[in-house]
């Protein structure tokens, strides 16, 4: 089996068990909704990426419609995933998008 940088576990109604697949640099998805094939409309965009550091770290980021959302980092020798930053959404009456802070107190 080949190894990528990204795996994608897809699990739907339809199927008895997930589908897998992977990814070297960009995955993305667009989510069509409504009543059939020919009666499809555009719903949401999303995508992951991966990017190997001249270091040798690696950064993922994964983003909808275009919007970062999260971003996490794979030191090289690391077997831990760090999460670098992620968005912070404020859904009472602001509706605004912002970043939570890190651990270090740093606005990402």
């Amino acid at each position: 089996m080949r190894m990528y940088p990204i795996w994608n576990k897809v699990t739907a109604c339809l199927y008895k068990g997930d589908k897998s697949y992977g990814v070297k640099r960009v995955g993305e998805v667009s989510v069509l909704v409504g009543t059939s094939a020919s009666n499809s409309h555009h719903f949401i965009d999303h995508k992951v990426t991966h990017r190997l550091m001249e270091n040798g770290d690696r950064i993922y980021r994964f983003y909808v419609d275009d919007k970062l959302i999260k971003e996490s980092i794979l030191k090289k020798g690391s077997s831990k995933l760090e999460e670098s930053r992620r968005a912070k959404f404020e859904c009472q009456n602001q509706g605004g998008f912002g970043w939570e802070r890190n651990d270090e107190g740093r606005e990402e």
